[in-house]
């Protein structure tokens, strides 16, 4: 049997799949814990592991696997970077794991599994069969993105393609983690739509709080959370449809959750798209938080 192998790395677990490679069927999955508190050799214990143990479940061997992870492994220099997983970052995990497990590992960041997963067997494979070029973007914790073409991941030479969460957006946004000021997750990530309600209203309230009360109508700083929301989320993406003009957008994460993006939020693209009409489709995902695990194997 032919059987595509995923693995989705993430800081508190490990999952890992076995899908058939003609039915796009699951044959094993299962999830362990990362620990990645213990370093970074454990880690790589830890993927021994299941490896293993999907190995004993389907009685089937790898010939190579697919690796979603939650940073970037940088192509010129061959260590992680940017791992919530900390133990991760400045090793060279590819080369490491295959030197253990003796098979090729396929690797990419998250959101590229996100893409590649929700074009493959998501969404664009269900409503727009024949798209060529798919932005995903995950609006959550953090903004990030991934960019299929032709069925494969661009990762660019330096490991960032995709990464539209980095791109400057506006002052008011502020410091970023990557040290830079205004980036497009300072707006509208999760956390910076609380900062910034927080910072209008003097009240801190979760996104989900927030959301409720903008539906409510009665809260005005939550109602100007959201326009702001929408009009930065315009702007953000047209530069994206601009340079790489893609049939499909697909948005994952909490805030991509929020209906209005897909309507008030693509009006405001439409605004500053160059061109005079804006036929880019916006998706919500169908996999949910499979997407990483299926993406992974599709590597």
């Amino acid at each position: 049997m032919a059987a595509l192998w995923g693995f989705d790395l993430g800081g508190t677990k490990i999952e890992g799949i076995i899908i058939d490679s003609e039915t796009n069927q699951i044959i094993s999955r299962l999830r362990i814990p990362t620990e990645g508190d213990k370093g970074y050799d454990h880690v790589i214990v830890q993927i021994c592991k299941l490896i293993t143990l999907l190995e004993t479940e389907s009685g089937l061997k790898p010939t190579k696997i697919g690796l979603g992870t939650p940073g970037t492994m940088d192509p010129i220099l061959n260590v992680m970077k940017n791992c919530n997983t900390t133990a991760l970052n400045g090793k060279n995990l590819k080369a490491d794991l295959e030197s253990v497990v003796g098979i090729p590992f396929n690797m990419s960041n998250d959101a590229n599994c996100f893409a590649i997963a929700e074009t493959k067997m998501g969404v664009i494979s269900k409503d727009m069969p024949d798209a060529s070029v798919v932005f995903g973007v995950i609006l959550g914790t953090g903004v990030g993105g991934g960019l299929v073409v032709n069925g494969k991941v661009i990762g660019g030479r330096q490991g960032i393609g995709g990464e539209w969460g980095h791109n400057f957006l506006d002052e008011s946004g502020g410091q970023c983690y990557c040290g830079k000021t205004g980036c497009v997750e300072t707006i509208f990530s999760g956390p910076a739509l609380e900062r910034y309600y927080h910072s209008i209203s003097g009240s801190k309230q979760r996104l989900k709080e927030i959301v409720e009360a903008y539906h409510l109508g009665q809260d005005t700083y939550a109602v100007e959370t959201m326009q702001r929301l929408f009009h930065y989320f315009g702007k953000a993406m047209a530069v994206v449809i601009n340079i790489v003009d893609p049939d499909a957008i697909v948005i994952g994460g909490g805030v991509g959750n929020i209906n209005e993006i897909y309507t008030l939020g693509v009006d405001e693209v439409k605004k500053h798209v160059f061109n005079h009409r804006l036929d880019t489709k916006f998706y919500k995902p169908l996999l949910g938080d499979s997407a990483g695990v299926f993406g992974a194997a599709f590597l």
